[in-house]
């Protein structure tokens, strides 16, 4: 084996000789090149960076000849087939330049090129990344500068409807994967220079865009200069999605519960950053992350703020309702079935005992079996074809359901509590919030079913120390709450009309927080007045 590697090493050695071409440039050479200033030699730079993009058949080596004072000089246009305006190169470039000055002069190369975002690179590493992030560099020969268009473009979606996110009445615009559009998205919403968007890049191969926005003067500084150093801190491979971030830089990884929300609406980020918030956004991804967040804020949806405040309070206490039936109904159903009957009516407990009568398994195998039948046709409703997959979600919950009770596996009490547990947790407006109280669900279900009511009790108890204990970038997470804030019940479990809402949230925003000018709530004339 060792001699077959020696003759293949050799022959290989004898073959890049032979065609005078260079062996392949490690990664550590490659990383050494990065921090070289370009040599001002067309020849030598070109050699350096076909070596750097060899077998890369998508990036493209343009040579050309101009004419720049009387002379010819060489150029070199480089960039990736697929992630630029082909049409804006060549008619603001590439057009220009090969093209003589109709006065006959001899025009610099910035003058002769039209496009309008243009900047320098003075090594390597600097056109290699400019190249790779979908910008096109031009080099000339005697130039120790190369100058980087900014022709990105390429094949990506366009703004549609957010699908996770849907609403009745607001916005239809929802973000992209191009991070561009979605700064642009914000910035539509937010005309103010005070708006900031810084740039990061994370990701030794992906060298992914990312942005940190937020509203300078309104957010706390002490939180803005920790999500610096957390974004600094990320050593990783690639970031491919936001959701590689978020598990970066959260509090508490090992909590359910999570941390940071993410959003597709625009307008959501918009009055989050008003409110003292940062942002997140990720190229390639159309979720941004948003933080710091309290409990209540992910029981909140942005047709809270769009309807009137009576219609959006009354939506909003049906889904703390709604929540704790997600919580606690399958709990309470095992517990009193099987330890505390005398809680219920002669009558209802006698038809559920009747009902249970040839059930071989006790409540909390019971439920157990239902839960998890239900969670895995949800899984199976989002995995499978968006034509087909409601409809097997539901025809599966009805065929098994109703298999299963003439069977005598489950009763027809326990199918209930099943399915209103799962069209209660379909009613909390963040996916990633739902789901944190449905595995909540099945350890509850225990508890009460080897204690009872105590049993829910002690894990009522234990969950809500841990939500005390909870922080978000050092914000407690039931803050308004825990601790408790006079100025912010304004807006957790009621919201009060908008006029009402003259400051921002104190947990958030630390100054400047006033929202608007007191005393403007709305004065119709009164009848006779002028």
């Amino acid at each position: 084996m060792g001699k077959q590697s020696n003759w293949l090493r050799k022959k290989l050695k004898r073959r890049d000789s032979a065609t005078n071409s260079r062996p392949e440039q490690s990664p550590q050479e490659q990383d050494e090149l990065w921090n070289q200033p370009l040599a001002g030699q067309l020849k030598t730079d070109r050699s350096e960076l076909q070596h750097v993009f060899q077998h890369a058949s998508d990036v493209v080596f343009r040579e050309f000849v101009i004419h720049d004072k009387g002379d010819k000089k060489d150029c070199l246009l480089i960039f990736i087939d697929g992630l630029v305006e082909t049409d804006a190169l060549r008619e603001h470039a590439l057009t220009p330049l090969l093209k003589p000055d109709p006065t006959g002069e001899d025009r610099p190369e910035l003058e002769a090129i039209s496009i309008s975002q243009l900047s320098r690179a003075k090594t390597y590493g600097d056109v290699i990344e400019a190249v790779l992030a979908g910008s096109a560099a031009l080099l000339s020969d005697g130039a120790r500068d190369a100058i980087i268009l900014n022709v990105r473009g390429g094949m990506r979606r366009a703004v549609e409807e957010p699908h996770t996110e849907a609403a009745i009445r607001g916005p239809r615009e929802g973000f992209t994967e191009n991070l561009r559009t979605n700064t642009a998205l914000i910035r539509f919403r937010v005309k103010s220079h005070h708006l900031k968007m810084e740039p990061f890049i994370i990701g030794r191969y992906t060298r992914t865009n990312v942005v940190l926005a937020y509203i300078e003067g309104v957010v706390d500084p002490a939180v803005l200069e920790e999500v610096r150093r957390r974004l600094r801190s990320i050593k990783i491979d690639g970031v491919l999605e936001s959701g590689y971030i978020e598990e970066m830089i959260e509090d508490e990884t090992s909590s359910p519960f999570p941390q940071l929300q993410y959003t597709e609406r625009p307008d959501t980020v918009a009055s989050q950053l008003l409110e003292g918030r940062f942002a997140i956004l990720v190229d390639g991804t159309p979720f941004v992350i948003t933080g710091p967040i309290t409990f209540w804020q992910m029981l909140q949806a942005s047709e809270d703020y769009y309807e009137r405040f009576i219609i959006g309070n009354l939506i909003r206490w049906l889904r703390f309702q709604f929540l704790l039936i997600a919580l606690y109904t399958p709990a309470l159903y095992i517990a009193i079935t099987t330890y505390h009957h005398e809680m219920l009516p002669t009558t209802l407990m006698l038809s559920i005992a009747t009902a249970r009568e040839s059930i071989p398994f006790p409540a909390v195998i019971e439920a157990m079996l239902m839960e998890i039948s239900f969670e895995a046709l949800r899984e199976a409703g989002i995995r499978l074809p968006r034509t087909i997959g409601q409809a097997v979600s539901i025809l599966g919950a009805l065929v098994i359901g109703q298999a299963a009770v003439e069977a005598g596996i489950v009763s027809a009490p326990m199918v209930i509590i099943v399915a209103l547990t799962g069209i209660a947790s379909f009613t909390i407006p963040r996916f990633n919030f739902a789901i944190s109280f449905r595995m909540l669900r099945f350890p509850m279900m225990i508890l009460a079913g080897v204690f009872g009511l105590f049993g829910i009790v002690f894990g009522t108890v234990l969950l809500v120390l841990h939500l005390c204990h909870l922080r978000s970038f050092g914000v407690p997470y039931l803050s308004g709450v825990a601790p408790m804030k006079k100025r912010e019940q304004k807006d957790i479990f009621i919201r009060v009309p908008w006029w009402r809402m003259v400051t921002r949230p104190s947990t958030y925003a630390k100054s400047n927080l006033r929202r608007m000018e007191k005393g403007m709530e709305p004065k119709p004339p009164q009848e006779g007045g002028s």
